[in-house]
């Protein structure tokens, strides 16, 4: 055994040594390079628009960033040599970077978490609370929708780990509320430039093309979302991953990036989510090369390092109210939100008219995270270059499955891709199959892994809705609805407790008003609800084909109950 395996290397190597490069760029070089260019005209004539009518100057910018796009795309594809194609590769980043902070400049429209984060920054920075408060005046006052549950209300709590407000909270004290969303967006910038930085040369574009040529990234970082910050500081943790603990021994430069790792799951808990596959991945390479004891301990200690950064930002809120933080941070498994997204849920929630077990769809999301961590550490040689990856499939299952679960992590899609590839995981330990063929077993056991998951979608999509509904008496006209009468039906044993809504599409409308009807529903009971909007009339959209749903939510257990209102034709 390895005496030093339990130092800690002095070892100064460069964090990113490429090997000797060719005179000439390569062909992927120079095809990043392009993709990248091309990819700054996504959203630049929106922002040209917009600021041509409000702000001439930045419409002015804008216009002049469309003749930087064409000259680096010639470039792009006449240089000849690799060290003039990385000065077009820091051209293309520099302008992404003018071109999102004019984006930033025109303004973005402000969701739930654009006001939550203001607000909990607002506290921090007065000195109150930041956890177990309700804030529901701040959502009246914006007009901004809110996260709507199962049990008929709404979240309007602070729900995040708290380093994204510590973040904003000098600049808050500063400038104010414009901190929320400029912290964010500068830190998606420095994230752009640290991943350039850090890539290999051929990939460097790359970098600038997801953080800041496609506009996703750009639009949460305005609306001050707590994942952008992670997601900057999980750039470092990704990158060369696989060297991690490297002959039993965490360098300088693991040790900063177990303290990254758990800055980002400080911030926010996306993060907590990708922990466990780069833990399983680390321990498998170093067992690949040590004793199983040594490979452990450097997984500890570097568990170890993170876990103590995690807590150190936590500390003060801890201290403020254990059980107000832990509810908190939890709340996000624990709100039972009504359904959104676009994932499997959608069978229920688009497609049919319900489900009596929808909490099957979490169970299905749980079963499926579990099993792809045990497959990733019993395929680590195929699957390690897919850490950054496999995480978010479980969301997939879940009853929110919004997209931006897949997408705020894209860039580490990169970083993996770049730098942790197949070769580096060929030496890491797996188990080795004895029975049979070993191709028959592995197929075998990833499909009995991943089957109880399965199962349970299938549970949650084949159950029909436990109230039958029939809509009459819908009062109203083509452009809104004012009330409806409706006959509801409790088909199950359980008693039920029914909270009513319309929507048009993905989203729902707040809860309507009961003016006639139980409140609980009992097993096989039949009841007939009068129904009025919360805001005295539902608007219907002014399109073809609109399609009014009358959504029946009910909570422990959770369900959903659909059908259609029939809305006279214009």
């Amino acid at each position: 055994m390895n005496k030093t395996a339990g130092a800690v290397a002095t070892d100064t190597t460069p964090v990113h040594p490429d090997p000797p490069a060719p005179a000439t760029p390569t062909p992927l070089h120079r095809a990043i390079t392009l993709l990248a260019v091309i990819s700054l005209f996504i959203g630049m004539r929106d922002d040209w628009t917009t600021a041509i009518a409000t702000r001439p100057l930045v419409g002015g910018v804008i216009m002049l960033g469309y003749a930087g796009i064409l000259v680096l795309g010639v470039l792009a594809l006449t240089v000849r040599a690799r060290r003039t194609l990385v000065l077009v590769d820091a051209g293309i980043l520099l302008l992404g970077i003018v071109l999102a902070l004019c984006s930033y400049v025109l303004g973005s429209p402000m969701n739930d978490e654009t006001v939550l984060m203001t607000q909990a920054t607002h506290e921090l920075v007065h000195g109150r609370a930041v956890y177990g408060q309700e804030w529901p005046w701040v959502f009246a006052h914006s007009g901004v929708g809110v996260t709507k549950t199962m049990s008929g209300g709404a979240d309007y709590s602070f729900a995040y780990p708290p380093l994204a407000v510590l973040l904003n909270a000098p600049l808050y004290a500063l400038i104010g509320t414009k901190a929320v969303t400029l912290v964010p967006t500068l830190l998606l910038v420095a994230g752009a430039a640290l991943l350039w930085w850090l890539l290999p040369i051929p990939w460097r574009s790359a970098a600038t093309a997801v953080c800041l040529g496609f506009p996703m990234l750009k639009g949460y970082a305005a609306m001050g979302y707590p994942a952008i910050p992670a997601l900057v500081l999980l750039i470092p943790v990704v990158i060369r991953w696989p060297s991690t603990g490297a002959g039993g021994r965490l360098s300088r430069w693991d040790l900063v990036r177990a303290g990254f790792l758990g800055a980002a799951c400080a911030t926010q808990q996306l993060p907590w989510f990708l922990t466990p596959f780069l833990l399983v991945g680390i321990y498998a390479l170093r067992r690949g090369e040590l004793p199983a004891r040594a490979a452990l301990g450097v997984v500890a200690r570097f568990t170890g390092i993170a876990l103590v950064v995690a807590l150190a930002a936590n500390a003060y809120f801890i201290a403020q109210g254990p059980r107000a933080w832990i509810n908190g941070l939890t709340l996000p498994f624990t709100q039972h939100g009504v359904l959104h997204g676009q994932g499997i849920m959608g069978l229920s929630y688009y497609f049919t008219e319900g489900s009596s077990r929808l909490d099957f769809y979490s169970y299905a999301s749980m079963l499926l995270a579990t099993g792809l961590l045990l497959l990733f550490g019993l395929f680590v040689r195929r699957l390690g270059p897919a850490a950054t990856v496999l995480p978010w499939c479980a969301f997939y299952l879940a009853t929110r499955s919004q997209d931006g679960y897949y997408l705020l992590m894209t860039p580490l899609w990169v970083a993996a891709a770049a730098t942790a590839p197949v070769s580096a995981f060929t030496s890491a330990w797996q188990p080795r199959p004895t029975l049979g063929r070993r191709r028959a077993f592995s197929v075998g056991l990833a499909a009995a892994v991943l089957a109880p998951a399965a199962l349970c979608v299938a549970v949650a999509a084949a159950s029909g809705p436990p109230i039958r509904l029939a809509v009459s008496d819908v009062r109203g006209d083509s452009r809104g609805i004012d009330g409806v009468t409706v006959q509801a039906t409790n088909t199950g044993g359980t008693a039920l407790t029914p909270h009513f809504a319309t929507g048009t599409g993905e989203s729902v409308s707040s809860f309507w008003k009961v003016r006639g009807g139980p409140s609980v529903l009992g097993p096989h009971q039949s009841a007939r609800y009068v129904l009025m909007p919360a805001q005295g009339r539902f608007a219907v959209p002014d399109r073809k084909h609109v399609r009014v749903r009358l959504r029946v939510f009910t909570d422990k257990p959770q369900t959903l109950s659909s059908a259609d209102i029939r809305v006279p034709k214009r």
